[in-house]
């Protein structure tokens, strides 16, 4: 079964709106390995807009399942990791100005600064994913520059979903094909829904792990945290799904 690492970013967003701890993160964060999740992620962003860097290491006392800490590794970042040492750590090219990450990395071009990163954290412990394109030439690199793992940058899969769904997919298949190949595990992560989450999974029987943040928080608010978190571990269980398809005739 894919793992389900929920990303609680927007529970940052919403508390620092109004200043306070409502909601209080920590405590959410224990309730989303409560209800089922198999990891917390975070990503602190130097402005600090949603989640800080305070949290991280509030976080890091009560986090029991897998800590993902992922962003842009500038000096600081590099420091807050290395003082955590959480479980996984994924480096991810956004600008301080972003609103949201919009690509992956060009191993290629920063194969050296990669290089650098990916030895400093693995000599602490940590296993290294790196945020990727669905581009096989990218995941070679990531593979030479000696990572554990890549995330693949889901966003344009989620745009197009709709639109086609087989078409949509299919760079990723490739590409999760190609990872498979040179022995990368992977990862993905941006904007995967209740929607489209599950056939992503179906076509990827090599994903490790989905980090997911904004879709969840979105679909608690009607659904319920608890209830959101099931509906998501329900579409990455594959013995499920095949249950789900031998029961469909009796459903009919």
């Amino acid at each position: 079964m894919t793992r389900l690492s929920v990303n609680i970013n927007k529970i940052a967003t919403i508390r620092n709106a109004r200043g306070g701890n409502n909601p209080n993160l920590v405590q959410v964060a224990i309730d989303c390995e409560r209800f089922g999740a198999q990891g917390i992620t975070v990503h602190p962003r130097p402005d600090e807009r949603h989640i800080r860097y305070q949290d991280v290491l509030d976080l890091k006392e009560v986090v029991t399942t897998e800590f993902n800490i992922e962003g842009n590794p500038d000096e600081r970042f590099i420091e807050l990791v290395r003082r955590v040492k959480p479980e996984q750590v994924t480096l991810v090219p956004d600008a301080p100005d972003a609103i949201t990450s919009n690509a992956g990395w060009d191993t290629l071009r920063h194969a050296d600064h990669l290089q650098m990163l990916v030895d400093t954290f693995k000599a602490d412990g940590i296993r290294v994913s790196i945020f990727v394109d669905a581009d096989e030439r990218m995941i070679e690199g990531a593979k030479a520059v000696g990572t554990d793992r890549v995330e693949l940058y889901t966003e344009p899969y989620a745009t197009h979903y709709a639109e086609n769904r087989e078409v949509a997919v299919a760079p990723f298949v490739r590409a999760a094909q190609r990872a498979n190949e040179i022995g990368l595990e992977l990862n993905a992560g941006h904007d995967l829904s209740l929607e489209n989450l599950r056939f992503f999974n179906e076509q990827i029987p090599y994903l490790k792990e989905v980090s997911i943040g904004h879709a969840l928080i979105c679909d608690a608010l009607y659904y319920g945290l608890e209830n959101t978190i099931q509906m998501y571990l329900r579409c990455l269980d594959r013995q499920t799904f095949l249950q789900d398809l031998q029961d469909l005739p009796d459903r009919l």
